[in-house]
């Protein structure tokens, strides 16, 4: 059930502001502006959101269907940086802006995709895992070249992707890069610029940083992964979906794949029967890379400012779509 803050609430969250996001709650309370919290999406969710102007969402799927019952909807705001969960080309055939957050775990992000690929490239959760059964000289699992010996590619240059590879530089990794939409003289100094099949083939370990789209959802499928050095890591803390994952645990199985780590997979949760959790190259962790003390109230805070702005008709800093109410 909805808790209602007003009879025709202009902005409808579904999904409550967590309690540590205090400046997100009291500025939203303090603006004037009625609102609704959905803390329940049990029964017709949709029809708490019908009148609503502005819809922010978390996990909600904004399917084609529900964005057909919206009556005043001018905006949708993801509460986040992804955005897969709202059907964007219905949103724009009804003319409705479509945000979210981009920027408010960016470093985090960046810095969990070097924490794993560091980690995975120096074997230390293998030999965490040999000092912990009384094995003090382990076996080598592969062999571990010095980073100045390794190609660190990153599949996606945008906001995330950028800072992954300033991070990887202070290692002394030779850097790599692919983004079609990215001009080769666009990216950082240092990096050369590669295709996607060259990235494949030349990096050691491989970041990948791209949103899921039609265009790379199983982008990373058995033919893609086959073209991988056996000796290379996978990093992937982006979408679960970019990559086939019964693809990529035959890849590890197999030994054509050296190693893994990956915050994100499909589906989330894994099983705990699913045959990724037995995979001693594999480091996993739970869609948590977003994560700092910094970041979680940052992305409430920024999310209701962007509705606030919506509902102002003033300019938006996040529209997907290329959309903005303001110049309606």
């Amino acid at each position: 059930m909805p808790v209602e803050y007003s009879e025709s609430p202009k902005i409808v969250l579904s999904g409550l502001i967590p309690a540590y996001s205090a400046e997100a709650r009291e500025t939203l309370a303090r603006s004037g502006v009625p609102f609704a919290v959905l803390e329940s999406e049990a029964g017709d969710p949709v029809e708490a959101m019908v009148e609503a102007e502005v819809l922010m969402v978390a996990f909600f799927k904004v399917t084609a269907d529900v964005i057909a019952r919206l009556k005043r909807c001018r905006t949708i705001i993801r509460m986040g940086v992804g955005f897969d969960n709202i059907d964007v080309e219905a949103a724009t055939g009804r003319g409705i802006t479509v945000c979210n957050v981009p920027d408010f775990c960016t470093a985090e992000v960046a810095d969990h995709a070097l924490s794993m690929s560091l980690s995975l490239a120096r074997a230390l959760p293998y030999l965490d895992r040999c000092v912990r059964d009384g094995i003090w000289k382990a076996a080598q699992l592969r062999q571990i070249p010095a980073f100045s010996a390794m190609r660190f590619g990153v599949l996606g240059c945008g906001r995330i992707g950028r800072i992954a590879i300033e991070r990887a530089r202070a290692f002394g990794f030779e850097l790599l890069a692919c983004d079609p939409y990215i001009a080769d003289g666009e990216l950082p100094a240092g990096v050369r610029p590669v295709s996607l099949t060259d990235l494949l083939e030349q990096s050691d370990i491989l970041s990948l940083h791209v949103p899921l789209t039609r265009e790379t959802e199983r982008l990373l499928n058995a033919e893609r992964l086959a073209r991988m050095k056996a000796t290379a890591i996978l990093v992937n803390t982006s979408r679960g979906p970019v990559i086939d994952l019964d693809a990529l645990v035959d890849a590890l199985q197999s030994g054509r794949l050296a190693a893994a780590g990956l915050d994100v997979v499909e589906p989330e949760p894994l099983p705990l029967d699913h045959p990724l959790l037995a995979l001693p190259n594999v480091l996993l962790s739970p869609h948590y890379a977003w994560h700092s003390e910094e970041s979680a109230p940052r992305r409430y805070k920024l999310a209701v400012e962007e509705a606030l702005r919506a509902v102002r008709g003033e300019p938006l800093r996040n529209s997907v779509n290329g959309m903005h109410p303001a110049g309606r």
